[in-house]
């Protein structure tokens, strides 16, 4: 380690310092920074897991948040190293790596030597933003999703998430912390979805994190069947709509070899902000 570098776990004492790192780029940060903000604190008990920094000659250069993914927050990139073989030595919790594609590739390697080799590497992912109002036409029946509907949006998350990431999200111990955090958006009024006749979900979409600066859009899906008809433009036009209402910008990230995908972003108006990268880990 070069002299005037040290890596520790943060406390409330170090609470403006970590939210000074976030605003350094709020739309990359904006998971962290919602957590924080939420939370009032970065105290593992309050935050719902640590919060791991670097330090060069007493100023706080870069940090992550360690709890069920790691989630590196944006800062000085010559930091990276010095954070990751402090991460790598401590006991390894998280199924994910997720940060600014520098950051990860920064920091993978070394930990790759102590966790083992990942599930996948998500390598390139867009993070784009939108900062005007959709002019797309919208679609009438995507709704806030009732409590009533949890079961049916369940599976429907579920086949997402399976479909995403290549496994299924109802494995345990993960099983109870995924059903809790699907119940937390629906009650939290941020869960989207339109139906069939039958009650079956057509399309959902979530706004998984708030923070004064953006609201960062997650889980958006199309059943299969239904997939080429417009229906996931006209249906995210809706919760960007709402996302506006709720912060200034809203956001998400998009895997870069999701063409589709990346053209129905284009013509919502959606511009790349920067690009973050996801380890998976088994």
């Amino acid at each position: 380690m070069r002299r005037g570098i040290s890596a520790a776990l943060l406390d409330d004492g170090d609470l403006d310092a970590v939210r000074d790192l976030l605003e350094r780029d709020p739309v990359v940060n904006a998971a962290v920074a919602a957590r924080v903000a939420a939370a009032g604190s970065i105290e593992p008990q309050r935050l719902g897991g640590h919060v791991a920094g670097v330090r060069r000659d007493g100023e706080l250069a870069t940090a992550c948040f360690v709890g069920s993914n790691l989630v590196l927050i944006d800062g000085d990139d010559t930091a990276w190293p010095t954070l990751a073989s402090f991460v790598a030595n401590r006991p390894r919790h998280c199924t994910s790596v997720v940060g600014r594609a520098e950051a990860v590739a920064a920091v993978w390697p070394r930990l790759a030597m102590s966790w083992g080799p990942p599930r996948a590497v998500r390598a390139e992912q867009p993070l784009l933003v939108l900062d005007r109002p959709v002019t797309t036409e919208q679609d009438p029946q995507v709704r806030l999703v009732a409590p009533h509907q949890l079961d049916r949006y369940l599976a429907a998350a579920a086949a997402m998430f399976a479909e995403e990431l290549g496994v299924s999200p109802h494995v345990s111990p993960g099983t109870a912390a995924f059903h809790a955090r699907i119940r937390g958006l629906i009650t939290e009024r941020r869960a989207f979805a339109s139906v069939d006749f039958r009650g079956q979900v057509t399309f959902k979409a979530e706004i998984g994190a708030v923070s004064r600066h953006t609201a960062q859009v997650q889980g958006v899906w199309v059943r299969p069947d239904l997939r080429g008809r417009g229906l996931g433009t006209r249906g995210l036009a809706t919760v960007l709509a709402h996302a506006l209402t709720i912060a200034p910008t809203a956001s998400l990230y998009v895997n870069d070899f999701n063409v589709p995908a990346r053209k129905m972003y284009a013509r919502l108006g959606m511009r790349q902000h920067a690009t973050v990268a996801t380890v998976l880990l088994s």
